[in-house]
Order: C-alpha cells, then sequence, then structure tokens
C-alpha cells in the first residue's frame, strides 16, 4: 500500500497527460442541454448581450408603432392643417339626407364620430352582416325606384351610422351596390353587395323607405333590426296605391291635356286620351308576353300616331294631328329617367349616368321606331295634313285653359308615378306654376328662347320640389318628375320624327336637337333649383364654405 501511495504521488510525464484534460482548480461547466434550437454558430450573441436590433424586434410589435430611427428633432409634418379641421355638427334641425350628403362629400380623415348607436338587445355590438344587408336592402329599393346615386349613397350611410358602423364607404352602380364596413385600422374590412335586376315606378313605395330610414335615423327613436326588417317587408308587400284601370285613364288624361296644351280643341282631347290608352293596354300586353321593356315602348308609341294619320283623313287642319302625336309622345317620354341621369352626372355619379342615359336613349329610340313606323306608312297613303312646317304651342288667346291643361297633365303624371295620394295636390300646383312661368317667358317682349324659359320654369319647380321634400322630410321626387310633364320637348320630337319619314334630314334633325336641347335643360334646371334650396335651407358646415363639398373634385385636374 505504501508503495501505490508513492507511486500515485509521482509526476506524471507529459506523454501520460492529455492536452484536453480540464486543468486541476477550474470549475467544470455544466454540459448544454441536448436541444436542436440551441445555437452553436461562433457568430451567435453572448448570454447576457442584447443588441439594439433585438430590442426593436421585441417592442414594434405593430406596423402603428413609432420606429427605432424616429426622433422629435426630424419629425415628418404632422396631417393636421395650421388651422385645424373644421367641425361639422350633426344636429337634428335639418334632414338627415342634408347630414349624410354632408358627410359623403367630406374627406374622411374630416368625419366626425358617429352619434350614439341604436340601443342593441346585448352588449356585444352591431351584428355587422344583419346591418349592411339590411343597408344593401334599403338602397335596392331606392336605385330601383329612380332615385339618384348620392341619396341612395346618403340613405346607405345614414343607415350604417345609425346602426353604430361608422367606417363604412357605399358605393352605387346603376345595377350594383356595394358596401364596406372595416371594424378598426388593424381589423380586415367586411364587404357586402347587392344587385338590382328589376326597376318599377312606386313613388309610394319610394316615400315609405324614406320615412323608414328617417326613422332610424332619429335619436329619439329605437328601431330595432328585427323591427327594420319587420317594416321593410311591410314596404315590398303593399300594393300600388292605384289599379290598373286607373293607370290607364291617367295615361288617356295625360295625352289628351298634352294636346290640349299644343292647341288641340275636344275633339283632338278625346282621339289623343283614345289612341294613348289603346298604347297603354298594347304596352301591357307585351309585358305580360316578357317582351324586353325596349318593344313595349314601340307598341305604346304605336296607337296615338296611327290616331292622328287616321284624323290627319277626316280632317283638313293639320295641326289636329300632329296635336294628337304630340299629345301620345307626352305620354311616353322618360323624364324620369332623363333628370335621375343628368343629376347623377352633375353629383360626380358619371358611370351610374352614364347608364341611366343609355337607357333614356334606347327607350326614345323605341319611341322613335313605332312612330316612324305608322308615319312612314301614312306618308305611303298620301296624309298631306301632316306637314313638319306646321307651327303650335304657347298662345296667348286662351292662358287659363293651357293653365288647366298643365296642371291636369301633372295630376295624370303623378297617378302613373304611383304617388302617395296626398302629394298630387302640390304636384299638380307646382306643374302648373311651371307652365306660367314657361308662358310668361316665352310670351313677354323680351323673347325668351324656349330653352331658356324651359330651364327657368324647371329651376322653379327643382325648387319648390326640395323645399317641399324637406317639409316632408321626403324625397324630392314625387314633387318634381310630375310638375316637369308639361315641359317636356314633345312637339319638336314629333317634328323632327315627321320630317325624318318624309327624308327632310336637315330640318329632322335640327328638330330632333332642339327636342334634346329642351330635355338637357329641364334636367339641369331641376338640380340647379335643387342645389339653389340647399343653399337658402340649414345645411350642416354651413358657417364655413370650405366644410361644403360640391362634389368629389371641383376642378378638371
Amino acid at each position: 500500500m505504501a508503495e501505490q501511495e508513492a507511486e500515485d504521488r509521482k509526476p506524471q510525464s507529459d506523454e501520460a497527460r492529455s492536452a484536453f484534460v480540464q486543468p486541476s482548480g477550474v470549475v467544470a461547466q455544466p454540459p448544454a442541454p441536448e436541444d436542436d434550437s440551441q445555437t452553436t454558430s461562433e457568430f451567435a450573441v453572448p448570454t447576457g448581450l442584447a443588441t439594439p436590433s433585438s430590442t426593436t424586434q421585441e417592442t414594434e410589435k405593430s406596423a402603428f408603432t413609432t420606429p427605432h430611427t424616429y426622433t422629435s428633432r426630424n419629425a415628418p409634418q404632422a396631417f393636421t392643417p395650421a388651422q385645424g379641421i373644421p367641425l361639422v355638427k350633426l344636429t337634428k334641425d335639418v334632414p338627415w339626407q342634408d347630414q349624410m350628403r354632408t358627410m359623403l362629400r367630406m374627406p374622411v380623415t374630416e368625419r366626425p364620430a358617429p352619434e350614439p348607436a341604436q340601443k342593441q338587445e346585448d352588449d356585444s355590438g352591431p351584428a355587422v352582416p344583419r346591418v349592411l344587408d339590411l343597408t344593401l336592402r334599403i338602397g335596392e329599393l331606392l336605385l330601383a325606384g329612380g332615385e339618384g346615386a348620392e341619396d341612395v349613397e346618403a340613405a346607405m350611410f345614414a343607415v350604417c351610422r345609425s346602426y353604430g358602423l361608422d367606417r363604412c364607404e357605399p358605393n352605387v352602380t346603376f345595377t350594383l351596390l356595394s358596401i364596406s364596413h372595416q371594424p378598426s385600422l388593424v381589423d380586415d374590412p367586411v364587404t357586402a353587395s347587392r344587385t338590382v335586376r328589376r326597376r318599377g315606378t312606386d313613388y309610394t313605395r319610394l316615400a315609405a323607405v324614406f320615412h323608414l330610414v328617417d326613422d332610424i335615423s332619429d335619436p329619439d327613436l329605437e328601431i330595432s333590426l328585427e323591427e327594420a326588417y319587420r317594416r321593410l317587408a311591410g314596404i315590398r308587400r303593399n300594393r300600388h296605391p292605384y289599379p290598373g284601370w286607373a293607370l290607364t285613364a291617367a295615361s288617356g288624361l295625360l295625352a289628351g291635356s298634352a294636346s290640349v296644351l299644343v292647341g288641340g280643341g275636344a275633339l283632338v282631347f278625346l282621339v289623343a286620351a283614345v289612341g294613348a290608352m289603346l298604347g297603354d293596354r298594347l304596352a301591357w300586353l307585351c309585358a305580360g308576353r316578357g317582351l324586353p321593356e325596349f318593344y313595349q315602348f314601340v307598341g305604346a308609341a304605336m296607337p296615338p300616331a296611327g290616331m292622328g294619320v287616321a284624323l290627319s283623313f277626316v280632317h283638313t287642319e293639320a295641326s289636329m294631328a300632329s296635336a294628337v302625336i304630340t299629345g301620345g309622345l307626352f305620354a311616353l317620354i322618360p323624364g324620369r329617367a332623363l333628370v335621375a341621369g343628368v343629376q347623377d352626372g352633375l353629383t360626380g355619379y358619371y358611370i351610374t349616368a352614364a347608364a341611366r342615359l343609355l337607357e333614356v336613349m334606347y327607350l326614345i329610340v323605341g319611341i322613335v321606331c313605332g312612330v316612324l313606323l305608322v308615319l312612314s306608312l301614312g306618308v305611303m297613303l298620301d296624309a298631306t295634313n301632316l306637314t313638319p312646317e306646321t307651327k303650335f304651342g304657347v298662345t296667348s288667346s286662351r292662358p287659363v285653359i293651357q293653365i288647366l291643361a298643365s296642371m291636369a297633365l301633372s295630376l295624370a303624371f303623378a297617378i302613373l308615378l304611383q304617388q302617395e295620394r296626398n302629394t298630387v295636390l302640390m304636384v299638380t300646383l307646382n306643374g302648373g306654376i311651371a307652365w306660367v312661368m314657361f308662358g310668361a317667358l316665352a310670351q313677354t317682349p323680351l323673347e325668351l328662347s324656349p330653352v331658356a324659359a324651359t330651364a327657368v320654369a324647371a329651376g322653379l319647380v327643382g325648387l319648390f320640389g326640395q323645399l317641399f321634400s324637406r317639409y316632408r322630410f321626403a324625397s324630392s321626387l314625387p314633387y318634381v318628375t310630375a310638375a316637369i310633364g308639361p315641359l317636356l320637348p314633345g312637339s319638336a320630337t314629333y317634328f323632327g320624327l315627321l320630317a325624318l319619314a318624309q327624308n327632310d334630314l336637315n330640318t329632322g334633325m335640327n328638330s330632333l336637337t332642339k327636342a334634346v336641347a329642351t330635355a338637357l335643360a329641364i334636367a339641369i334646371g331641376v338640380n340647379l333649383g335643387s342645389e339653389v334650396s340647399r343653399l337658402i335651407l340649414k345645411v350642416p358646415g354651413a358657417a364655413s364654405a370650405a366644410n361644403r363639398r360640391a362634389a368629389k373634385r371641383t376642378r378638371g385636374f
């Protein structure tokens, strides 16, 4: 044993000791865990040492976090202008149409916070898909009823904000409605769309939808989603206020009144009324067989023209046949779509305006085809009393009869548009005022041109229509469309078609150009009157002219 201990105390030689053996006195490190994720590269950052990049990666968890390179000394310019952002208060003193139109014409960054939302059944917030669906259904009824694109967007925007969806952007075209809602700045947007496949003329339904939107927008009323859906379903199920026979009789009254308006007598009134009623029944027959609207207008234009040609063989006075055919054209010219199309173009909705005007063009071409077929047949049969040189129009010899005829025309037009019965009287008076203004300007010593006189009269119609609609918190279309009936270019259209049937292209094109100019004057006058009414009414943000955007852009560049 003593010899063995002495042998161990001897120093070992260099050959017996390994170079990798840990020297005595050094604390051994614990073995590293066997983990594949452990970094073993010689470029790894030692434990306990944090670099600036790693610290930035830990703090910058959002795209909206201030970058680590940001300094207050080199900060970018703020988005808020030096004069501040104008404050727009949405009070209850003005209709919701003006409130929402102000919001739509305002940049997104300057829109005020939404009003307190309607109460929900629970605290989970609004049901976004159901609110968007309700909004699209309301917009569909308004667009199908002929409402302008800007007013449809305003209604959709009002419904969304009333139910607490403030970050909504509605978009309206001729046949498609879409709306997008973004819950927050970091959440994905929710988008829904709906297609308008059928259009109908029922201003009673249009007014009911406006009343529904007005109730939803009222902060003093609590309209739940279920209640709004129930009322919307009731609006869809409601029948038209006037039966079919009343519409046919209104067509006859409209055509007869228009024939008296251009110089016809009692016989002309009866013949024009019968021709218009036959045309209306023929159009209903075509619609029942599923024919497109173009062929319905072709069929509706043929009986009045046929009655006029037949009357030309019986009476030698040329103005009688011309008055009959002109009265039939008054009942067919699509004034409603024309006004809506031009209004959309003036407010910046060019795609919808182009589609509406294209629809008007197709309908007018259908009328032209129907009338030209009959007039060409009359020319072939030597109907010598059909002369494009015949002149008639406003005469100072019987102003009372013409004023009554213009009011009867507006009355019949209101029935055809299925308006509410309590609005018919105001529309009738508005049409009479329009004709009085037109006659006064056309027969004064100034001898204002018919196109200019029509524009002024249409502007007066638009002004009164907007005032009536603001008083009733409803759409302005029921108070405007029927009142412009006496101003429609029926005589210029007829004489242009007659000249084309007799191969007189120059005279025909001149008359048709005058008709187009008159139609555009009506549409522009109505829109201008509406804008003038908003200048004199209380509008949100009117204290500063910069707050009210007239359109999406004010210059062409």
